[in-house]
């Protein structure tokens, strides 16, 4: 019976481990998406990751934004064309499961242009939704 039970335990231990692993590489698979998307000069693909629901929350230097709609502007308003926008690299230096819908991400973003290269850190709140990743809460400085 003992045996049965650790048995049990190592499998389900097991397939909890994998399913981590898989929603892990699908966020970090969202957050390719982000950069190859950026670096390709397409906000609107870009914005494809969050959450299109007017309960998402961007938080800049200007505070809180909240809306699918309104970050998109946010973000055209800021980055008007190629040049501005330069080329994105992210570092993930933290990728925390909250809960098997709820992930927590840290990094560092740098972007680089011929106008002068900027960067910070951010953090993201990732939800499972319908089966699909997307980020409903960004705090980018």
């Amino acid at each position: 019976m003992k045996t049965c039970i650790i048995i049990f335990i190592l499998l389900l231990s097991h397939s909890v481990v994998k399913a981590q692993n898989s929603d892990e590489q699908a966020i970090r698979d969202v957050m390719n998406i982000q950069v190859t998307a950026w670096n390709n000069g397409n906000i609107d693909t870009f914005m494809e990751t969050y959450w299109k629901n007017d309960s998402l929350m961007f938080v800049g230097s200007a505070g809180p934004v909240y809306g699918w709609q309104t970050t998109l502007e946010g973000y055209k308003k800021r980055y008007p064309d190629t040049a501005a926008m330069g080329k994105l690299d992210f570092n993930i230096l933290q990728l925390k499961t909250l809960s098997s819908s709820f992930y927590f991400v840290l990094g560092k973003w740098h972007l680089q242009r011929t106008s002068g290269d900027i960067g910070g850190y951010f953090t993201l709140l990732f939800r499972k939704i319908n089966n699909k990743w997307v980020i409903v809460a960004d705090h980018t400085s």
